[in-house]
């Protein structure tokens, strides 16, 4: 097969009930994976993960170190029938799953880091509520446009074209919301998330999350690593800013998918619950294949395509 493969890690909101457990319970390394993953968490991820309701699954602190988990789970899966790819990309969080992929950091320093983020992130938003809403339907420099003209609202998530998450202040986010739909916009839809996430709103949770990413040793990426950051490959001296800036910076998912595009790859694999990023590569370009990987059939007919 020609092209180059690019595995894609999701974000929160990706989470399913259940999430992982027909691969864990048919692969002893995903199990193995998972077991590790609640060793460093100091959660029981996999209750979590195969048994807990949406409800319990939704909190930041819970979801994200589950996320993560569930997507190595996945890759431990895949990796054992042999399958590698040339580049990995996460969105926001699944970025730790991507390092953790690209052996720039071990699993376990990345789920504790992955807890440790979920509750700076939770207590940020309850000591600075706000909320996020996506933006479908206008160019991006409309949505950055209307951002700058209402103060503490941000551009926080560039998914794919035409659709802009917006972060910051409640009344600031409706605000921006009314004015997108005057603007055109086809639909300004409110998130389910407890904070304004990847915005200044959050600033306290990168300062709460420094300390834990700067005791962690980054060791250059086996596999080159995709900053949805910067939308670059970076290096492992980058990688522990770029995490912790991560938290209020925007999530360039766009970007970052045409830049590994030029980069060669024509093939998408989406690790992890889900198949959210998949139809955002989809939406960004049209001429790339992409497979989302959650379950054992999925991961038969990966190996077709790629083997």
């Amino acid at each position: 097969m020609g092209g180059k493969v690019a595995f894609c890690f999701p974000g929160q909101g990706s989470l399913e009930p259940g999430m992982g457990r027909e691969i864990a319970e048919g692969v002893p390394e995903a199990m193995d994976i998972l077991v590790r993953a609640s060793d460093a968490a100091g959660l029981d991820l996999v209750r979590l993960c195969f048994d807990a309701g949406e409800e319990e699954l939704v909190e930041t602190e819970v979801q994200q170190p589950a996320l993560v988990a569930t997507s190595l789970a996945m890759l431990a899966a895949i990796g054992k029938r042999g399958l590698r790819p040339d580049f990995v990309v996460g969105h926001s969080v699944g970025e730790f799953a991507a390092l953790a992929a690209a052996s720039a950091i071990k699993v376990e320093d990345a789920i504790a880091l992955v807890r440790e983020r979920g509750l700076a992130m939770a207590e940020a938003a309850r000591r600075n509520p706000g909320s996020m809403a996506a933006i479908l339907g206008l160019e991006d420099e409309t949505v950055e446009r209307i951002c700058r003209r209402i103060v503490n609202v941000w551009p926080a998530n560039y998914n794919c074209p035409g659709q802009v998450v917006v972060s910051g202040e409640n009344p600031s986010v409706d605000e921006a919301c009314a004015v997108a739909e005057e603007e055109g916009a086809k639909r300004a839809v409110k998130l389910r998330v407890s904070g304004a996430f990847h915005s200044p709103l959050v600033a306290r949770a990168a300062d709460r999350l420094r300390p834990a990413i700067e005791r962690v040793k980054f060791t250059e990426p086996a596999t080159p690593f995709m900053s949805t950051v910067t939308a670059r490959i970076e290096n492992a001296r980058r990688m522990g800013p770029l995490v912790v800036e991560q938290l209020t910076a925007p999530v360039r998912f766009t970007q970052a998918a045409q830049a590994l595009v030029k980069e060669g790859v024509n093939t998408f694999v989406e690790v992890g619950p889900g198949n959210v990023l998949s139809g955002l590569v989809r939406r960004i370009d049209r001429s790339v294949k992409t497979i989302s990987v959650s379950t054992p059939a999925a991961i038969d007919r990966l190996e077709e395509t790629l083997g």
